[in-house]
């Protein structure tokens, strides 16, 4: 990252574990068909670069439409796949996780695209404000009435960086759609294992906001689901805008190095980027990286997760405040059994806070509660297992063959400049707790925005629990700031901001090709801002209801199906499906 850590903290580890694991792909695509793949969508590279707004947004309501067919079957196959009962509530983490996530981000861009072709321009949001400190705040959720009655209490904004003002906001916007006679250009993406959501919303983003036409390519993890995006996916494929595909290490070092493509994208680990990046590990890459030389001369962007953490800001809360905040950060460690770049991982709290240890023990009780999980993802026992190794973890619930039980690691050592669990992303269900000294809020703020920034590996996401003070809005405002993660969440799961669509998702920009920590650039974003410093979410420390997402909510599968009718043709009576099994959860 561009800023140094201060004296005594060492800069945070990239020295991250490779999440594709070992898994061999059973439908490998051959070189000869990813070479054909490549020259079908660079044929149309052109054709597509120079499509009106109006007609792209005609096919994306049309994929809109085919993925509202193929869900349930979609769904089924991810059951099946993570060992979760289609009939359970669990099941709904996988409407939510794909088709509902995918159907949003398609109607939501295309209703962008329509205003570009009627005004030049999306909205800038749904309304700015020019904060206390000087920095601009596009206001981007609730994107519609619906949202603001479905999601009642919850905000989502844009910290812009500094010096952008509201004029250069607006000027900046849509920026691809401001140029005249676009080339267009090839993008090959190597798709997340996995949420299924990422892939199609990956490509939604360099095809509709980069005007690339792009080759994407499945991981070995998740490659079940590729038949259905291509049905889902079929107005892009069959012109030829979009190409899916299939294979491992073999089959994305083809595309990458293929001089047909243009442009990468990847969702996955530090350690995978650097050996496209950099080449092979040994003294030739760190050669280069000394001399800034790397192996591949392309652009790339990239989401390669993190070390989340929650942020406790310490005081005095009801019962019912922790209860529930204690239940939102275990959902944030159980929810698709802990494989995912935002989940919950290290609580920070400060020492002396006179409710540590009874959250701590909600923590524990609640996670006692949820069942194990399959852990499907590759290399999850080996990271458990030596993640673990020397601590004394408190383990919740049965480990069998295919799952591993909960575990949550107490009172790590804040200043121990070795803690494995500070420098990697453990990226299976884990969860840890470190105290700080600092034990008034605003100094115990300021500690930790140090801690996470320069201690805490990756950029992409934290949480920040606050309790309610009036007196505590500017010094949380001010560690909202300058938390360097691509989002900040307040009182909720950052997932959250992930999932509406409208804010952007990535790890923060102050990352380099050097120090890449959670990766470049910016996906979701339907409202296409440039000039982004990071996104902010907010809710309230107790809603009205029990979000659709909490792992114990009774009715999320039955809330989820009718949130995909939802987000495929918005309507009131819609709506009242939704909230009257969401009133039941």
């Amino acid at each position: 990252m561009g800023a140094k850590a201060p004296a005594g903290l060492p800069a945070r580890s990239s020295d991250q574990p490779a999440m594709t694991g070992a898994t061999a792909s059973a439908r490998a695509t051959s070189a000869a068909d990813l070479d054909k793949a490549v020259e079908q969508v660079r044929a149309q590279a052109r054709t597509f670069a120079r499509l009106s707004p109006r007609a792209k947004a005609v096919l994306l309501r049309e994929c809109l439409f085919r993925l509202g067919e193929v869900a349930p079957d979609w769904v089924a196959a991810a059951c099946r796949a993570k060992g979760l009962d289609p009939d359970s509530p669990a099941a709904g983490e996988e409407w939510i996780g794909g088709p509902v996530i995918t159907m949003r981000a398609a109607r939501l861009t295309a209703e962008s695209l329509d205003a570009i072709a009627a005004q030049g321009k999306p909205p800038l949001g749904t309304g700015t404000r020019m904060r206390d400190d000087g920095r601009l705040e596009v206001q981007v959720f609730p994107a519609s009435a619906i949202d603001g009655a479905a999601y009642t209490g919850y905000r989502g904004s844009v910290l812009m960086q500094p010096g952008v003002d509201e004029a250069e906001a607006r000027a900046s916007q849509a920026g691809y759609y401001q140029r005249e006679d676009p080339e267009g250009g090839v993008c090959a993406i190597l798709g997340a294992g996995n949420v299924a959501a990422i892939p199609p919303t990956d490509a939604f983003y360099k095809l509709f906001a980069e005007g690339q036409v792009c080759v994407l390519k499945m991981n070995p993890v998740n490659e079940y689901l590729g038949p259905f995006l291509e049905r889902g996916l079929k107005p892009l494929i069959q012109n030829g805008y979009l190409r899916i595909v299939y294979g491992g290490g073999e089959q994305g070092a083809h595309l990458v190095n293929h001089a047909g493509v243009d442009d990468i994208h990847i969702t996955g680990s530090a350690n995978t980027f650097d050996g496209i990046v950099w080449g092979p590990p040994g003294r030739e890459r760190e050669r280069r990286k000394r001399a800034g030389q790397p192996v591949l001369q392309k652009r790339i962007s990239s989401e390669l997760g993190n070390v989340s953490p929650v942020i406790v800001v310490p005081g005095d809360y009801s019962d019912r405040e922790l209860r529930f905040q204690a239940r939102a950060v275990i959902t944030a460690v159980v929810n698709n059994a802990s494989f995912n770049c935002n989940a919950a991982k290290m609580v920070v709290v400060a020492r002396d806070w006179p409710q540590r240890e009874l959250f701590a023990n909600l923590l524990l009780d609640t996670l006692a509660e949820a069942a194990p999980r399959k852990a499907y993802y590759p290399g999850a026992r080996q990271r458990y297992e030596e993640l673990l190794a020397g601590h004394d973890a408190k383990k919740l619930g049965r480990e069998g063959r295919e799952t591993l039980a909960w575990a949550f690691v107490r009172d790590l050592d804040s200043s121990d400049t070795s803690e494995k669990l500070f420098a990697t992303e453990p990226f299976c269900g884990i969860l840890s707790e470190t105290a700080l000294p600092a034990g008034e809020p605003s100094a115990f703020l300021e500690a930790a925005v140090a801690f996470c920034n320069e201690r805490l590996w990756g950029t992409l996401s934290a949480g920040l629990v606050t309790p309610r003070d009036p007196a505590l809005e500017t010094t949380v405002e001010k560690a909202v700031r300058e938390l360097r993660y691509g989002t900040v969440a307040v009182n909720v799961w950052p997932a959250v901001s992930y999932a509406v669509m409208t804010p952007p998702w990535g790890g923060h920009p102050s990352a380099s090709l050097g120090d890449i920590q959670s990766g470049l650039g910016w996906v979701h974003n339907t409202y296409l801002l440039d000039g982004i410093d990071k996104s902010v979410f907010r809710a309230p420390l107790v809603p009205m209801l029990k979000p659709a997402w909490h792992f114990d909510n009774r009715t999320t599968q039955i809330t989820a199906r009718r949130l995909t009718a939802l987000e495929q043709s918005p309507s009131w009576v819609r709506f009242a499906g939704v909230a009257a099994s969401a009133i039941r959860g």
